[in-house]
């Protein structure tokens, strides 16, 4: 096996050795789908699904796994996304066979998925606005999340305003960010034009681009990622 630690939790070595032990006995599961996720004594343990044989060599000795990668992104990152514990891969015959990634449990109100989708959603309007300072904050660090979807971006209501965190954070960039990817990162909210609209008219305005501008760029790749998720949902039913 190989495995990191975080400092601040030494006290939770055997925890982390012992997490596929914790993982089988424990029927807390929050998501089951390619990975799976379970709430286990306060954190957060996410399973990455086996990898076939290319990625299981791929992952041993040419570059970091995926548990690997959400860990060490979780410490650039740290004020954006719950404080990560650490990452452990086992290993069979030299290849990667399970691997797992764990973080303290951010105990959020909802995701961005809700106020997106409900209409009356309360204070559906702030909450929009601050996405949008949510986002040029990361943007301005540097940070491009890959797979800005509404299920990944949790938030917390607060005494003055809202805490937001963003999760799945394996598949990231840091780049200075260009002016289209800035306005792309928009595409996967599944968000209506109107909605779109609100979001990117207030990264505009912190970003300092033209409010329309911005908007009809940011516009048609949404609508276009809208209608394909549709699309495939449509072919499942």
């Amino acid at each position: 096996m190989r495995f990191r630690l975080h400092p601040s939790f030494s006290d939770k070595h055997s925890f982390l050795l012992n997490i596929e032990e914790h993982f089988l006995k424990s029927d807390a599961s929050i998501h089951k789908a390619r990975n799976e996720i379970k709430i286990i004594d306060g954190f957060v343990v996410k399973a990455f699904k086996i990898p076939h044989i290319i990625n299981k060599f791929a992952y041993a000795y040419l570059r970091d796994s995926k548990a690997k990668k959400s860990y060490l992104n979780a410490l650039k990152i740290a004020q954006f996304t719950p404080k990560p514990l650490g990452y452990i891969e086992f290993f069979s015959f030299g290849l990667l066979e399970k691997s797992y990634f764990i973080s303290e449990k951010f105990d959020y109100n909802f995701t961005i998925r809700e106020p997106l989708e409900d209409t009356n959603f309360t204070d559906r309007e702030s909450i929009l606005k601050a996405l949008a300072q949510f986002t040029y904050d990361l943007h301005q660090e540097g940070i491009l999340h890959k797979d800005y979807s509404p299920g990944n971006i949790l938030i917390k209501k607060t005494s003055i305003g809202y805490d937001f965190k963003i999760v799945d954070i394996n598949r990231m960039k840091f780049i200075t960010l260009t002016r289209k990817k800035r306005l792309s990162n928009f595409t996967k909210l599944f968000a209506e034009d109107e909605d779109l609209k609100t979001i990117v008219y207030a990264y505009a305005t912190l970003a300092n681009f033209p409010q329309e501008e911005a908007y009809q760029e940011s516009l048609l790749p949404s609508q276009k990622h809208r209608k394909a998720l549709l699309k495939k949902w449509a072919k499942k039913r």
